[in-house]
């Protein structure tokens, strides 16, 4: 099975917060092929950027691949946009388009985002 990661998770999955994953969300990384859409990077540099996030994108994302075999997803970004279109629960165009990357191939996303938890069916957490 594949498994998206929101940017929360990839943050917490770095900083070693393993602590922070209900049960559920710790099974499903434990079992799956965890993969991020690549705005998820684009949102860790943003966050890097504003003071959010210490650490930059790049290496986040090469340590997970080294650690844990984390791999950008590879659906082409037109479809993932198109997708993102019909999303129109929230404003925000991270969440949007991280929805939309897992929604293209109905995958399930680990978030602990309540919003993205109440619209998306295949979010995955408690």
């Amino acid at each position: 099975m594949i498994l998206h990661l929101d940017t929360h998770v990839v943050v917490w999955l770095y900083s070693g917060t393993r602590k922070r994953f209900p049960q559920r969300a710790a099974a499903a990384l434990d079992h799956a092929r965890l993969v991020y859409t690549p705005i998820v990077g684009l949102e860790l540099t943003y966050l890097h950027e504003v003071g959010r996030v210490s650490v930059a994108a790049a290496e986040i994302l090469g340590y997970l691949r080294d650690r844990i075999s984390l791999v950008p997803d590879e659906t082409p970004y037109l479809t993932v946009a198109r997708e993102a279109e019909q999303i129109t629960w929230t404003r925000d165009p991270f969440d949007r388009l991280i929805t939309a990357a897992a929604s293209v191939t109905a995958a399930p996303l680990l978030t602990s985002d309540g919003l993205i938890r109440e619209r998306y069916p295949a979010a995955v957490w408690e």
